[in-house]
């Protein structure tokens, strides 16, 4: 930061004839907000909500005539997990539209979803953290379509120890599942289990996890199922295995691994067991294994590419006509790459037609740029991507960044909105925007040093700014600079509505500066499901900060002596400051050698009103007894610093020197009352 001070003076919407899908396309519908109603509609139900399934869902069987979930009920929108679980789990049928980021608790719930349901994603903002959704036995008539559902993983993409799905069914029948993005779960994403029959999985997104897609496991040869236009990408094993299915029927999927990053393949598609399978028209991409069977098992192949492939391939034995049971179209293989890189997943754009449907997914991959260092993507460096976004542009675009590590300086300018950099690898880990200047390095033209936000590795001046699944570090070399000012930012916010999701920001003094444009702007940032690291004044600015659901890891100095400050906010009188809450504070550093915080008076400013709260948070034996301190004759006494309801060994109860909210003051300083009108979503 600056140098300080003087002393201050106190006084989707889913319509889908199913000659679209069939021709590899989707119509959407808008999904409109939708309050939950005491009585069920007496209007028509909006396209989207009366969309019926393609494949084995939609054959008539079991006593039921198709999959069209809730239609026949009332249309409910939820943004809480208390609302989704109570209309899920309902007898009456309903359409739920998800229209906010619920976060499962405890991590690894999964809702035992009831007959007769649509659960939908409002546009692309219904995503489920942390957990998933389970079907059990006779549970049939199911719905889920248009919803990220992701990151119920226990710190590594190959946990083990935990069975927490996306979604998980034993012994339900009709059941579809369409246009989901799945990833990072601590199990499989889809289970089909125990018999259950009747399914299709279309369009959806797999990625990152050890196991993507199990079917069977029973002895028991019973289990109908399509698979159609899926990406499945980064994925060890089951992708799917399919272990005694009666008829298995595989067309148009894009299997991916991608070379050099942490999951490999192990294998692709498999028939084990009874099954008889068809597999068509699909596109694997660098596999190992990509199509295997039993010996007792069946696989008919026809018109698949195989592309850098390596092990297994087989087919043998027959398998049926798929068409003896439904309609369907082939797209071709050749164009399955493209085809499922546009359209598969979560999608908001509206279409009503198959010519608006092209239209659509030609624009939603206009509006994505691809950068790799190897020269595989449109750019090689971040920036060149940042550059060709125009100006003002009026709507979202995706800088998706292969894995590798960028050494470079990013800046996203004030007239760039809407812009996301999303890494592509399979963790935060593997994509890294990384430099090393520091406030006191000089600049090349010699007009001076960088001065603290200057030192920016990632600099951030544009509003609705996203960033997700990378790393952004600043690794300047304290030890061998001991001669200029040390600070050194890894990211600098200066602009509203910044949403920093499943990121590291690592650095060591001024990690992480969450600013605003100007004094007398609003600039709030929503962090979650994140990592910072530092040591000195690590979370510093104005700007009204929430960091949710994260790890705060605490590092020693370049001399490994322990000492420091989490927090050092500088906010503007009658503004939020920096909320921590949710989150772990811990760290390789000797007991009580950090403080949660002091007030940062920039430029000396005596009209601030710097305010930092921690609460619902776990404090390692890190933090100091009295853990707010005093900066450049500012007391911290005269501005806003409050724990609530912390825990671990660096918590501590009520003191002089350690404040604690009331339940009253706690309900006022919620996530919400940080973020107001806004309500962070992915896209």
């Amino acid at each position: 930061m600056a140098q300080h001070r003087r002393r201050r003076t106190t006084a989707l919407a889913l319509g889908v004839p199913l000659a679209l899908t069939a021709a590899g396309g989707l119509a959407y519908g808008f999904l409109p907000g939708a309050q939950p109603k005491a009585s069920a509609a007496t209007t028509a139900a909006p396209a989207w909500a009366t969309a019926t399934a393609d494949g084995f869902a939609s054959v008539n069987a079991l006593g039921q005539n198709g999959t069209y979930g809730g239609r026949d009920g009332q249309v409910v929108t939820v943004r809480t997990l208390a609302d989704l679980e109570k209309y899920a789990t309902a007898s009456e049928p309903y359409v739920i539209v998800v229209a906010a980021t619920i976060d499962m608790n405890p991590v690894g719930k999964e809702i035992k979803v009831q007959s007769d349901k649509t659960i939908v994603g409002s546009g692309t903002s219904g995503q489920i953290v942390g957990g998933g959704f389970f079907l059990g036995a006779g549970v049939h008539n199911v719905i889920i379509r248009n919803l990220t559902i992701r990151d119920a993983y226990q710190g590594v993409w190959n946990d083990k120890e935990h069975d927490f799905d996306a979604i998980q069914m034993d012994g339900a029948h009709h059941v579809w599942i369409d246009h989901n993005d799945l990833r990072h779960m601590a199990d499989g994403l889809i289970d089909v289990r125990k018999d259950s029959t009747y399914v299709t999985v279309s369009w959806n997104k797999l990625s990152q996890d050890n196991k993507a897609f199990g079917i069977g496991w029973t002895e028991n040869v019973v289990t109908d199922i399509t698979i159609h236009h899926n990406w499945i990408r980064e994925t060890e094993q089951r992708n799917p295995s399919t272990d005694n299915a009666a008829h298995a029927h595989l067309y148009n999927n894009f299997l991916e691994d991608v070379a050099g990053t942490d999951i490999t393949s192990s294998y692709g598609n498999y028939s084990r067991g009874a099954t008889k399978m068809v597999l068509e028209n699909s596109y694997f991409q660098g596999f190992r294994n990509p199509v295997i069977k039993d010996s007792t098992a069946s696989i008919v192949q026809r018109g698949n590419t195989f592309v850098g492939t390596s092990g297994r391939n087989e087919s043998g034995g027959t398998a049926f006509d798929p068409k003896t049971y439904y309609a369907y179209t082939l797209d071709k293989t050749a164009d399955v790459p493209a085809l499922l890189k546009s359209g598969a997943g979560p999608r908001s754009s509206i279409g009503t037609t198959a010519a608006t449907t092209k239209a659509t997914t030609k624009a939603a991959a206009a509006t994505t740029l691809t950068v790799a260092k190897d020269g595989s993507g449109q750019y090689s460096t971040v920036q060149a991507a940042v550059n060709a976004v125009p100006a003002n542009n009026p709507s979202r675009v995706v800088i998706s960044v292969k894995p590798g590590t960028y050494r470079e300086l990013v800046k996203v300018p004030s007239n760039k909105p809407h812009v996301t950099i999303q890494g592509t690898g399979s963790s935060r880990n593997d994509t890294v925007i990384v430099y090393n200047n520091a406030s006191g390095t000089p600049k090349p033209d010699g007009s001076g040093t960088y001065g603290t936000g200057g030192s920016a590795t990632v600099a951030v001046e544009a509003d609705d700014f996203q960033a997700r699944n990378l790393s952004i570090s600043n690794d300047f070399d304290e030890k061998s600079h001991q001669d200029i000012a040390q600070q050194a930012v890894a990211l600098r916010t200066a602009a509203d509505k910044v949403f920093l999701d499943g990121v590291v920001v690592s650095g060591d003094q001024d990690t992480l500066l969450v600013d605003t444009a100007s004094k007398d702007k609003l600039g709030r940032v929503y962090m979650k499901n994140s990592y910072v690291v530092g040591n000195v004044d690590f979370i510093f600015g104005r700007a009204t900060a929430v960091i949710d659901k994260s790890v705060i890891t605490l590092k020693k100095r370049w001399d490994g002596s322990s000492a420091g400050y989490i927090t050092a906010p500088s906010t503007a009188a009658n503004r939020k400051g920096i909320l921590i809450t949710n989150s772990t504070v811990n760290g390789d550093v000797s007991a009580a050698s950090f403080y949660l915080g002091r007030p940062w008076h920039a430029g000396g400013d005596a009209s601030l009103d710097p305010q930092a709260t921690v609460r619902n948070t776990s404090l390692s034996a890190a933090i100091r007894t009295a853990p707010w301190t005093d900066m450049s004759g500012f007391s911290w006494k005269d501005d806003r610093f409050a724990e609530y309801k912390n825990t671990g060994a660096g918590s501590g109860a009520a003191s002089a020197n350690r404040p604690q909210l009331t339940d009253a003051q706690a309900a006022g300083q919620e996530v919400a009352d940080w973020l107001g009108d806004w309500t962070p979503s992915a896209s």
